[in-house]
Parts: structure tokens; sequence; C-alpha cells
């Protein structure tokens, strides 16, 4: 059959002016078997770029994640990683060698922190006074001491701990995720990423770029205000029956193009993407919308104070979209916020007071509606900071430089442990020492969790084969497991 010339594909989608959600499948609303498909092995047979969900190699602990990332690197001995060692030497030279970032302000003198730590919870595990919340919940977390990347940049870490390996262009863990497992929503993206007021960190969409997967695996950016979904509505002149209808025409188009070039999978996750859209023009209203949470749950978090209001309400919204089916939520911070070479005095208690309410009762909120044991909620940079200190100009300016070497994170549920503290670094808190986990360790040990293992979740496609540990030594930290 001969494509008449002016009626191609392309020609559709430019004259029609269609916006995402026009764009959608809303025919296949129509169709809702498909919510009760059958699961499918997990990529044993043809490739299938779709969202439906798909077995894993064993038995799951984790059907959802929430990674609270902390973009710039979170101060651990301020935070996580209590060192006397610091407080008793403070001021005076450091003793060994010391792998700056920044030389320009670099100092030897050791800065020890300002602030105080006490034992926590039943398991007494040591926290800062700058996380008093964290300390209510700390019998359901797993605290790692002993995080390392190696790699002193906030790029070349960020790819490491979102992408597994130190280089650009790799597919995140949430697209690694919605790749093997699909999703249990049909309404919703596998894979949803929540924006700060202020903007997206530094690197913007690499913290949820799909790499070299589909694109049906990218994650999807939700605004911070409303709308928070970009032209998700049809125009009121398209909605019902024309809607279907251009749909249903557009459809025939995709079909025949996919019988000619059966091997196009681009084509194939964008069809998916569109029928995707079409389910969230309902389901990601009711998913973002937060006001029939009753009182006590938005005070639990904080919704109403000025201070935590922003954070709050996107913790809270995270739970609802891992209620309702979504595989990953990553909740992102602006810049470099945590990035403190200057003004850690300040500038540390403030992110701490934006934090430290919504992520706990993110936590324990997940417990009370029997959620948690399913749900890994992650807390954590992309490094940590150095035991000197840097921009030695007034106590006010004093800060911290770059360390990859030795930092900590914290993680809860999902089938880790509970009231534990894994790893060490020196006396120092400078280099993991004991227990040493590596990004790629990590990643395969959160693989593990979801009944994935890390060395048959594997794309392959035009002569590439690869996965999110492939060509690294990673071992399941099977320590951290309950």
């Amino acid at each position: 059959m001969t494509r008449p010339a002016l009626c191609s594909r392309r020609h559709v989608l430019h004259a029609g002016g269609f916006s995402l959600g026009t764009l959608a499948l809303a025919s296949l609303l129509r169709e809702e078997g498909l919510l009760a498909a059958p699961v499918k092995p997990l990529i044993d047979g043809p490739l299938r770029y779709n969202l439906l969900p798909k077995k894993p190699h064993y038995e799951p602990k984790a059907k959802a994640m929430i990674s609270l990332f902390m973009m710039g690197g979170p101060s651990q001995m301020d935070l996580f990683d209590p060192k006397p060692m610091l407080t008793k030497y403070d001021g005076q030279s450091f003793p060994g060698e010391i792998k700056y970032d920044n030389l320009a302000q670099a100092s030897a003198k050791v800065f020890g922190s300002p602030w105080k730590f006490s034992p926590r919870g039943e398991c007494g595990t040591q926290l800062s006074e700058l996380l008093p919340h964290l300390g209510n919940v700390i019998d359901d977390i797993t605290l790692i001491r002993s995080m390392h990347s190696g790699v002193n940049n906030h790029g070349q870490a960020l790819y490491a701990l979102n992408g597994g390996r130190v280089t650009a262009g790799r597919p995140t863990l949430g697209a690694w995720l919605s790749y093997g497992l699909g999703s249990e929503s049909q309404e919703l993206p596998a894979y949803m990423v929540l924006a700060h007021p202020n903007g997206l960190p530094t690197f913007q969409g690499e913290h949820f770029t799909n790499g070299w997967l589909p694109s049906l695996y990218q994650g999807t950016l939700i605004r911070p205000k409303e709308p928070r979904v970009l032209n998700l509505d049809p125009a009121p002149y398209l909605s019902g029956a024309p809607q279907i209808r251009q749909i249903d025409f557009l459809r025939s188009f995709n079909e025949e193009y996919g019988s000619d070039y059966p091997g196009e999978h681009d084509l194939q996750a964008r069809i998916s993407s569109y029928e995707l859209a079409a389910r969230m023009q309902t389901a990601a209203k009711e998913a973002l919308d937060i006001s029939s949470e009753p009182p006590h749950i938005r005070k639990l978090y904080g919704v109403d104070n000025p201070q935590t209001s922003d954070y709050a309400t996107r913790c809270l919204i995270a739970r609802r979209l891992i209620e309702r089916g979504v595989r990953f939520v990553q909740v992102l911070n602006s810049g470099q916020s945590w990035d403190q070479h200057g003004d850690l005095i300040s500038a540390l208690p403030t992110n701490c007071m934006q934090v430290d309410q919504p992520s706990a009762a993110l936590v324990s909120d997940l417990k009370q509606r029997g959620l948690l044991d399913s749900t890994v909620v992650h807390f954590g940079g992309e490094m940590g900071r150095l035991p000197v200190l840097q921009n030695d100009a007034g106590r006010e300016k004093w800060g911290r430089d770059h360390n990859t070497y030795g930092f900590s994170q914290w993680v809860a549920g999902g089938g880790f442990k509970r009231g534990f503290v894994y790893g060490e670094t020196d006396e120092w808190s400078h280099r993991a020492v004991k227990d040493i986990v590596h990004h790629y360790d990590w990643h395969a040990t959160l693989l593990q969790c979801f009944g994935l293992d890390h060395t048959k979740l594997i794309y392959k496609h035009n002569g590439l084969s690869a996965s999110l540990t492939d060509g690294q030594e990673a071992r399941v930290v099977t320590e951290l497991l309950a």
C-alpha cells in the first residue's frame, strides 16, 4: 500500500497541533482489560517495550522505591557519623593526606562538628541534633556509614550513584527498574520525579534519564506547582469522541508502519507512551492532589508549616504515587543546595529543617499503612564532605570540600534491616575502612530487594549489551538485608 504524500504520521502530528494528552491513545480507556493482563516473564523472550508488570528473577521484597536525593553532598560528620577525634583536634593541622577538589580554598585545619550527637531509639544509633525527627524513626532504618565512589566531583559522583558508572549517558536506577519490572499501574508512569520550586538540581535531566533504554523508561518530571503536568488535558473541542476518533486514526498509521518495520522498537515505546498518557488524563490529577489528606497527616509531614511545606507536600505526593502503583519516585532539591563549601554553620541547619520532618514522616506514614515492608525509602546524596576546614575566612564562612571516599546514607523498608548501622569510616570520617559499600554494590543490593539479579537484568539492542553494574565486581551486601 502506498501512503498519500501529504498524509504521513509526521503530517498528522504537525497539522493536528495535538498536546501530549491529545496525542494519547485515549480510546484505550475503553479497554480496561489491559489492567488485568497476566504477568509476563522478565525479558526472557522477545523484547517488549511497555509498562505491563513483568516477573522478576525471584521473589521480591520491595515493589516500589522513593529516593530522597540530596544533590550537593550532605556532611556525614555533622549528621550521621560522629567523630570525637574531630572535636579533640578542632583547629589543628590534619595529620594525614587529603584529596581536595577546590585547592584555592583548601585548608589543613581540622573542623570539628559544631553540633552535638546523642543516641536515639532503642537501637541507640548516634544522630546529630540537626535531625530530631529522624531520631523518632531510627529503629526503622539502616544507616550506611561506609559509602564510596571515589570520584571527587559532582558530575561523576552523580552518574555513579544514579547510573552505575562515572560517565554520562547511562540509564538511571529508576529507568532500569521500570525496564525490568514494568509498573503496577497502567494509569501512571512507572518512574516519576518531583522537582523543587526553585528548579532542578545541577545536571538537570541527567538525574532521571533513560540513557539508551527506550524513551518509555525515562522519568516523568512533575512540576512543583499547578499544573504539575503540562498539556495533560485536551482542548475542549477535542475532548471526548473527537479525540477518540483522531487517536484511532493515528493508531491506524502506527499499526501500518509497525507492520512494515517490525523491529522498530522506538516506535513500540512511543505508542506505549501515548497509551499511558491517555490514562494519565484522569489518574494523575487525583494522585497529585493532596487536598483529601486528613489534617493529622498534613501535620505529620509539616504541610502547613512554611519551613517544611514544599518538601512535605512532595513527600506526601510520593507516598500517594507508590500507593497507586508507581514503581520509582525521586524527590529532588534545587541546584547543589547541600554543597556547603562555605556558610556550612548557617546553611546546613536550614537544609535539615526543610527535610528532616517530612522524610521521617514518610517512613512512619508508610509503616502505619503497611507499605514500608514493600517500599524502599532512600536518603542521601552523591558524596559527603571532608574533615578539614574550607574557606578559612571567618567562622560564618567556614565550609567543607567534597569527599567521595567515605560518606553516609540511610535506607528504610523494602527488605533492609531496621535499627541497624553498617560500615565505618576512619577516626576522621574521611575514608571508609570497614564494610565498604561501593556505588555498584549499592545498586546490586537494591536490585536484589526487587527480585532482580544484577547480572541478568541486561539490555540488548543494535549490538549493545549492558546492565546497571556491568564490568564491575559488584556484590550484593547481604549484611544489609533482613
